[in-house]
């Protein structure tokens, strides 16, 4: 890998030095503030008049379903593992209390998005989903053009399924595939049939689903640039709508199921590095427009419209067209992203079911967002999502003078500006192709929070 600075497709310049200089921990900013920032004097009454704030706006929706058949060592999300599928049917009793209680309070509001993560959405049975999706929809009144997406393990479902999922009304689907390589998927524990994913991009595409995204992580054990180079020739060969490219972030003592994977057989960072600009050249280079951080998109799919357009925005579901929505969370440890607030849920299934049962709600903890925090939201969406932030809107929208009230801001911002990774004048503040891949980075001068305290370690490295 040379270190000289490298011009991928007019889209990123891979600057070796940079990046080394800038490799440290960061957020990823799904929200801000971040997770971090919630705390338990966060009631359910503040969340009440959160979803009563703004009545105008749509609702987007977002359902977790925790449950996994087996356990992919790699894995940070919030799911419970369990081969007894009837454990899902007591999850839906108490979800179906949720989405009543909280569908009260939201009078009617139109449903522009639905999206089910987890853990293996795809978890539940057909007669599972179909109950689910009577739920919502007797609950909610969603638009004709509603996006409705779910997350899908390739190992555990027909493909006869997927004819159910579009019955259903789901028109987009995010398939973990993370690695073709069979060594580098057994030491992960999550073995797949390549060509079983193919046929499931196939058929996907033949019943009329708008896109379909493939997630990969660099980063896994035994991987090598050759290596991951074969699964980007494989998946080329899809030619999927969507592509996340996750970094995968080692820290065993935050979950256990990492202690599983060897140190010694994860790649070194110089490595990682290699694969990270491999694919990254071999995706631009293949037409996919660099949408941000870790996600590519084809030129004609809605991300990448809205992002060349300026009206990108991003939440707890990543990238997304919906920003003028609030996001609703149901199931235990969904995020809320409503009003001037965020709500997350009872993180332990025990105490989602007994709160939910007993105190007719689901929440843990959140955070009112004051008028400082709702500013600087704007400021890190801006540059996060269309690389570029218009100083003369925000000052005309929070009726504030930009380079006064983030003085401070701007200073720490000065060595990027000195490194060539942003530019700034009078108007606006520019993300350089060679600043692109560390906006994370960027993004921190902004945080007061990460200025505050000293949480750095709590994050993923931005690369």
């Amino acid at each position: 890998m040379s270190s000289k600075p490298v011009t991928t497709n007019q889209q990123i310049v891979w600057d070796q030095e940079i990046l080394n200089k800038y490799n440290y921990s960061g957020p990823r900013y799904t929200s801000y503030p971040t997770a971090l920032e919630f705390h338990e004097a966060f009631t359910v009454a503040d969340y009440d008049m959160a979803c009563t704030q703004y009545p105008e706006r749509p609702l987007s929706l977002y359902v977790h379903i925790p449950f996994c058949h087996k356990l992919c060592y790699y894995c940070g999300c919030n799911k419970v593992i369990t081969r007894h599928s009837h454990k899902a049917d007591e999850y839906l009793d108490v979800i179906e209390h949720e989405i009543r209680q909280r569908a009260s309070l939201l009078n009617g509001r139109e449903v522009t998005q639905l999206h089910f993560g987890g853990g293996t959405p795809t978890f539940l049975s057909k007669t599972q989903i179909t109950r689910l999706m009577m739920i919502l929809r007797d609950e909610f009144n969603f638009t004709a053009d509603a996006e409705i997406s779910i997350e899908v393990d390739p190992r555990e479902i027909e493909l006869d399924v997927l004819d159910h999922l579009r019955n259903e009304g789901f028109n987009r689907l995010s398939i973990g595939v993370q690695d073709f390589n069979k060594e580098v998927q057994k030491l992960v524990n999550r073995e797949q049939d390549e060509e079983f994913i193919i046929a499931m991009v196939q058929r996907a595409k033949e019943l009329g689903f708008r896109s379909t995204n493939l997630d990969l992580i660099y980063g896994l054990p035994k991987q090598t640039q050759a290596l991951f180079a074969e699964t980007l020739k494989q998946v080329l060969e899809m030619k999927p709508g969507r592509l996340s490219v996750f970094n995968y972030a080692h820290m065993p003592q935050l979950f256990a199921a990492q202690r599983k994977i060897k140190d010694e057989d994860l790649p070194e960072a110089k490595e990682k590095m290699a694969i990270l600009q491999d694919t990254i050249e071999t995706l631009t280079g293949a037409g996919y427009q660099f949408i941000g951080m870790d996600h590519f998109a084809l030129p004609e799919d809605e991300l990448a419209v809205a992002q060349r357009e300026g009206i990108l925005h991003r939440n707890f579901q990543g990238y997304t067209t919906q920003g003028e929505a609030d996001l609703i969370g149901f199931g235990v440890s969904a995020i809320s992203m409503v009003g001037d607030a965020y709500a997350q849920n009872q993180k332990e299934l025990k105490k989602y079911y007994a709160q939910v049962n007993d105190l007719r709600h689901a929440l843990w903890k959140g955070v009112a967002l004051d008028s400082d925090d709702l500013l600087r939201r704007e400021v890190i969406k801006q540059l996060i999502c269309n690389f570029k932030l218009d100083k003369t809107m925000i000052e005309s929208e929070f009726s504030v003078n930009f380079n006064r009230y983030f003085k401070e801001d701007l200073e720490l911002l000065q060595t990027f500006i000195n490194d060539e990774l942003v530019e700034v004048d009078d108007k606006e503040i520019r993300v350089t192709l060679r600043g692109r891949l560390l906006i994370r980075n960027i993004c921190m001068c902004f945080d007061k929070y990460l200025r505050a305290k000293a949480r750095q370690q709590q994050f993923s490295r931005v690369i």
